[in-house]
């Protein structure tokens, strides 16, 4: 199945939340100077979206998330640099563009880092090929992310974010998110790796929670 698309709900309170973890992790990762880094996206969307568009504005889930934030002046210091990336991407003032993950990372990454990207949706990876332009840092690649995995681990950098976010669209999404990071962490043990998760099918994720705490890795964080 391929009907989900990410620009129902580009912005949402979800992408909030997400998107400010990810800033965090990355601005953490790029305090070594000189030392490579790669991104890795398994699902990386359409990169970033018209919030002016007829998807995203049916449902205008934007309004319960980026947009309460947008004029905010008394924001704690991580969510204000996240906000403030949201802004760069609007230069004129106004809220119209909002930045995907892959859109996030490029910011924040260096000339010397790298980012790899994966879109199974023909759409949406033409759009984030688009998006991509002649960035040479930027590797787009139309296919199944938790499947490249296996090939593209461990990166030469030996330094890594992969970012996991698959639409649930098809249950199997749950038990396959486990699978592929149990081979990642084994490939790569020293990656780091975020996982999202919607608190939708309770027993899906409940069953998903138990099988990630029960991974032999170095250190997990459930949220």
């Amino acid at each position: 199945m391929l009907s989900y698309r990410h620009a129902f709900h580009a912005g949402n309170h979800a992408d909030v939340l997400k998107h400010l973890v990810q800033v965090l992790i990355l601005q953490y990762l790029v305090k070594k100077e000189g030392k490579a880094l790669r991104y890795i996206d398994t699902h990386a969307g359409a990169g970033s979206y018209d919030l002016r568009a007829a998807n995203a504005c049916k449902n205008r889930e934007f309004d319960s998330g980026i947009a309460r934030l947008w004029q905010r002046a008394d924001l704690p210091p991580a969510l204000d640099a996240y906000v403030a990336l949201v802004r760069s991407v609007n230069p004129a003032g106004q809220l119209v563009q909002y930045p995907g993950s892959p859109a996030i990372a490029a910011k924040i990454l260096h000339a010397s880092h790298r980012l790899h990207l994966f879109e199974l949706h023909p759409g949406d990876a033409s759009k984030l090929a688009r998006w991509a332009g002649r960035d040479r840092r930027i590797k787009v690649e139309q296919g199944d992310g938790f499947a490249a995995l296996k090939a593209i681990l461990p990166p030469i950098e030996k330094r890594a974010l992969v970012m996991i976010d698959p639409p649930y669209e098809v249950k199997s999404d749950y038990t396959t998110v486990v699978s592929a990071l149990q081979l990642a962490t084994r490939k790569f043990a020293t990656g780091i790796y975020a996982v999202w998760y919607p608190l939708l099918e309770r027993e899906s994720v409940s069953v998903l929670v138990k099988k990630l705490e029960a991974m032999p890795v170095k250190s997990l964080l459930v949220e």
